[in-house]
């Protein structure tokens, strides 16, 4: 009985093994019936059958298990559904994966060039990726089939979007039809191999949306090169181009999805909010519109209106009269027909979106000053560019026909030397310097302005300062004579106690006698007075404006540090006429 029992929970742990290394596997023999998934060894990843939004047909695909679970990455059987839940996913000998319905009829299946393996099974990664494969070999270059070679709508972290030169085969992402149909829609997101490899958005066979081409560190479609959650890049060589990324950090979740409408979303998982964050859009303004301004024209969301012609280049409208359109889609056209052989000269411009691509020819051998030279030989050419920005810049890219879908960027950008007739490079160069020379004289005349000015306030603020410690900040408020402190004290003999005519609460009042003999009286404020500078302003403004047979007039003031005295005129005997005096002493 123990010997049975052993028995048994030995083939319960053997069973429970297995089923636990082999549920991101499928093998020979095994099969994935609607309703039941391989998740990935991380669990990052489920693959299964689903039912799009509200449609009841059922499709094999892979979704996000970790987070978001429910938003799929990629579909299989795309184009052919299953129309109940009998659906069921296996393997062959051959290693090609077939779909089959409730009556054993093919909807769906792989297909390999490479010879079989021993031993194949299909793995789902914990990047996403499903693939065929030998048991015993890991190595990717090696895989007989994986679905990263097939994208969907979305662009995962190690997918290749690209050619295969040798094979002629083709990866690139495709949108849904609607939220509910993930068959291949109207637009693709995929490298464009004419010309200088590019990265484009096509709605059919017309380009949407121009990403760029590769300069070594970035797409020139985008302004700036360094992005702190993705690494870029785009590979080409005789064999193969491809273009890639990849997350700096692996805890990251984020997605470039293809949606309906057309439009490029990288999006970012958000634990906090538990929800997808859009991190960027690629056609979020109208410079994103593919040749947007036409030929020879730049485009800056800056502007209003966004389009202007290059320097050199007029705008070109439906009708000649009509020169003032807001139809750019026209173009510009050259104000001076180039000359070709020897009469021709090159207009550098910076911080640009490249133009397309499609007619150019590159060589990463040859530096810039060759590079020209080139473009001087070919009538056609119409501008040059370094192929690679990287270290100072090299390699050679020329461009032959029209100049389409420059972006102007505020930073960030790259030099484009284009082909003008040397009469009108000498037209902008003279009128640069002259701008040159305006916008000097403008800032010398601005400079002068500002330092005279800066001068004007710290002379008014030392004045202000100084009559502050004077005691005449404050005269300027008052309607009567002002008397200096000499003229006070030379009257009242020195504020002699002999001339004392007088106590009051706030100070004595003096006889004085001023030089052209007028006879006056002077009160002195005591220090222990109280009365400040405001105070004392206030009492004498208040004394000259009252008119009374028994007050005597206030005949002036004199203001000077912190002493107050007060004057006034003598009418009959000791009468006064007021005649306020404060200074700071």
């Amino acid at each position: 009985m123990e010997a049975f029992l052993m028995e048994l929970v030995l083939c319960l742990l053997l069973f429970f093994t297995i089923r636990t290394w082999a549920i991101d596997t499928l093998t020979l023999g095994q099969s994935i019936k609607d309703g039941e998934t391989l998740v990935s060894a991380g669990g990052s990843f489920e693959l299964g059958f689903f039912s799009p939004g509200n449609s009841k047909s059922r499709y094999v695909g892979i979704w996000y298990k970790k987070v978001s679970t429910g938003t799929v990455v990629w579909v299989a059987n795309r184009e052919n559904l299953v129309s109940d839940a009998s659906g069921v996913l296996s393997i062959n000998e051959k290693g090609i994966l077939s779909i089959m319905n409730g009556t054993k009829g093919i909807v769906w299946s792989s297909n390999t060039s490479r010879n079989s393996a021993e031993e194949p099974i299909a793995q789902l990664l914990d990047s996403g990726n499903f693939v065929v494969k030998d048991r015993n070999d890991s190595d990717s270059e090696n895989f007989l089939w994986q679905s990263f070679d097939r994208p969907c709508d979305t662009f995962l972290p190690g997918m290749k979007i690209g050619i295969n030169f040798v094979t002629g085969s083709e990866r690139h992402a495709s949108s849904w039809k609607n939220t509910e149909d993930p068959a291949p829609g109207i637009y693709t997101y995929r490298v464009d191999s004419q010309g200088y490899p590019q990265v484009v958005v096509k709605k059919g066979a017309d380009i949407l949306f121009r990403a760029g081409s590769w300069n070594g560190l970035y797409l020139t479609g985008s302004p700036l090169p360094f992005n702190p959650l993705y690494s870029f890049e785009l590979v080409l060589n005789e064999n193969e181009v491809y273009y890639t990324y990849q997350v700096q950090n692996n805890s990251i979740y984020t997605r470039f999805l293809l949606n309906p409408s057309g439009l490029i979303q990288r999006t970012i998982w958000n634990e906090r909010t538990n929800n997808w964050e859009v991190y960027a859009t690629s056609q979020s303004d109208q410079c994103s519109i593919y040749a947007y301004c036409g030929s020879y024209a730049t485009c800056s969301t800056n502007e209003s209106p966004p389009c202007k012609c290059l320097e050199g280049f007029i705008h070109r409208s439906a009708s000649p009269r009509d020169i003032n359109s807001v139809d750019w889609s026209y173009g510009c056209t050259r104000r001076t027909p180039l000359a070709c052989h020897g009469g021709d000269s090159f207009l550098r411009k910076t911080g640009l979106k490249l133009p397309d691509t499609s007619k150019t020819w590159a060589n990463i051998s040859i530096d810039l000053k060759e590079c020209e030279k080139l473009c001087l030989k070919n009538c056609s050419c119409t501008a040059y560019a370094n192929l690679d920005v990287r270290g100072g810049g090299h390699g050679c890219l020329l461009w032959f026909g029209d100049l389409i879908d420059i972006i102007e960027f505020s930073e960030g950008g790259q030099d484009l030397y284009i082909r003008l007739a040397t009469s009108d490079l000498n037209h902008i160069r003279s009128k640069g310097k002259l701008n040159e020379k305006l916008k000097a004289v403008i800032i010398a005349i601005s400079v002068i302005i500002a330092s005279g000015m800066t001068i004007l306030a710290l002379l008014l603020y030392v004045q202000k300062i100084r009559l502050r410690n004077t005691g005449e900040h404050g005269k300027e408020d008052l309607e009567l004579p002002v008397f200096d402190f000499t003229t006070i004290a030379t009257a009242t003999n020195n504020f002699s106690s002999n001339n004392i005519l007088g106590q009051g609460g706030f100070g004595p009042v003096y006889k004085g006698t001023l030089i052209e003999g007028q006879e006056i009286a002077v009160k002195r404020l005591s220090k222990n007075s109280g009365q400040g500078l405001e105070e004392f302003k206030n009492e004498v403004t208040l004394i000259s404006k009252l008119q009374h047979r028994n007050l005597v007039k206030l005949f002036g003031c004199c203001i000077r540090k912190d002493e107050k005295i007060s004057n006034k005129k003598q009418i009959t005997g000791l009468a006064y006429t007021n005649a306020y005096c404060r200074w700071n002493c």
